[in-house]
């Protein structure tokens, strides 16, 4: 199987991600002309004026790529404070934030008692270099919530988290060879951009110059959602042996994607019968669709997690647990080495443990996933009510929807949906004060600050929209 995705699939997509004319503005210019009458639509002065700067500063005026807008129109909002379910950039425009960085903000931006929190650790010291207690705090939290992990790693990121884990397969099977699927993303390392989702297909690059071919020859990809795929992996390499199958258990780096419940439990099942790992790449479903992530969902239990995000409670984090025999490879306690300055850090830690806390109480979830399904109802009949195909889903507080017929239950289906109507879809609703994710390839998150007059004003605000698209 090719190790990438054809340079010729994406490329039917790309002039609707990256060119200008498809949304009839100029690139520099961040507001789209729309039609609509009955709300106030926003104007971006300032915001355009800080990107035209950052243009000059930083490749693309961003630190990470989709932020960039590329794949919508436009230039980005700066923002310039968030609080709650809401966010205000520069020019004073206020959104209801349906992105909450990228996921980690599942309480709602900046809460009280996280923040107080911090405020108190950070009077201690930012960064010790050293073990503290509150490292066992969290990882202890950890491993009761997870049912995968009896010992936990910490990292800095999803991306490092993801460098260690498959570096500890490989040593812990002795085998070289992993399995990934299309659109699944773990990170920005050399092996992992292979076919690799959201980062790569915005842009519209089958994968990253820079990449040696030996970094991925032994980088496998099979079809999500597709057992027949993986089967046919393994009968391919009976000779070395794989050392892993890697996967998002609900992939949110091509859009929102469910996993069949068959799919992981012939994963499971695939993978004891031939020597292999199970991982579960939860850096994004990890305390979001579950307090124990997609394996509790799913009620299918890997062999090794990746973790980020929401266990940082909003500051840089990640984290690779797992059996305690696998995990015992790691350095000190054994010869797989990994290592990181801030690994660990008290203000990471203390935000992850007060941000936990909160989502352990009862009914969480079930409120996260009612909202969700709250607005992607709401949605999806405005869409159909106006002609528009479209199918959508969620899982807890993650979500995600196509302008195409549904189902989509992986990456080449997924390309099949409107990026042009999405495009405009998206500059309409931000001009309007919704501010979703400016990527038809990423999920969407709901977080405990979302009100239902917030989602009904959203439905109100896309109902508006979709009539003009």
């Amino acid at each position: 199987m090719k190790l990438a995705i054809a340079t010729a699939l994406l490329a039917s997509t790309a002039a609707a991600f990256s060119s200008p004319a498809t949304f009839g503005v100029p690139r520099s210019t961040t507001s789209l002309a729309s039609t609509a009458e009955k709300s106030e639509v926003y104007t971006f002065e300032k915001s355009e004026e800080i990107f035209a700067e950052a243009q000059t500063l930083m490749p693309g005026g961003v630190s990470s790529p989709v932020r960039a807008f590329k794949s919508v129109g436009g230039n980005p909002v700066v923002f310039d404070r968030v609080k709650g379910a809401y966010a205000w950039d520069v020019d004073g425009n206020k959104y209801i934030d349906y992105v909450g960085t990228w996921g980690p903000a599942i309480l709602g931006h900046a809460d009280d008692d996280v923040l107080d929190a911090v405020k108190a650790t950070m009077e201690k010291g930012t960064s010790f270099g050293a073990p503290c207690p509150l490292e066992n705090e969290l990882a202890k939290m950890v491993i009761d919530a997870v049912p995968s992990v009896e010992m936990v790693r910490f990292t800095n990121s999803g991306t490092e988290a993801c460098m260690g884990m498959i570096r500890l397969v490989r040593a812990f099977t002795d085998r070289e060879k992993v399995i990934k699927f299309e659109g699944c993303y773990h990170g920005h390392a050399d092996s992992f951009l292979v076919q690799a989702g959201s980062g790569v297909a915005t842009l519209g690059l089958p994968d990253s110059p820079g990449v040696p071919a030996s970094a991925t020859k032994a980088t496998l990809c099979a079809e999500y959602n597709n057992l027949d795929s993986v089967k046919a992996i393994f009968e391919d390499n009976k000779e070395d042996g794989i050392a892993a199958v890697i996967l998002e258990p609900v992939v949110g780096n091509s859009g929102f994607i469910k996993p069949d419940k068959e799919f992981l439990e012939g994963l499971r099942k695939i993978t004891e019968e031939n020597g292999a790992l199970l991982v579960f790449d939860e850096v994004m479903t990890g305390f979001r669709v579950a307090y124990g992530g997609a394996q509790q969902y799913f009620g299918i239990t890997p062999d090794v997690t990746t973790m980020g995000k929401v266990i940082g409670g909003g500051l840089p984090v990640g984290a690779y647990g797992g059996r305690k025999d696998i995990m015992e490879m790691v350095a000190p306690a054994g010869p797989m080495y990994q290592a990181g300055t801030l690994s660990g850090n008290p203000l990471a830690m203390t935000a992850g443990i007060e941000t936990m806390k909160k989502l352990k109480v009862d009914g969480v979830y079930e409120e996260l996933e009612r909202k969700a399904k709250k607005l992607i109802d709401g949605i999806t009949a405005a869409a159909e009510k106006h002609g528009h195909a479209i199918t959508a889903d969620c899982a807890g507080g993650m979500f995600g929807w196509y302008f195409v017929e549904g189902p989509v239950k992986n990456f080449q289906e997924a390309t099949k949906a409107d990026a042009e109507k999405f495009g405009k879809w998206h500059r309409m609703m931000l001009e309007r004060g919704v501010y979703l994710a400016p990527s038809m390839y990423e999920a969407g998150f709901m977080s405990m600050s979302h009100t239902d007059e917030d989602i009904e004003k959203t439905i109100a605000v896309a109902d508006e929209v979709l009539s003009q698209l």
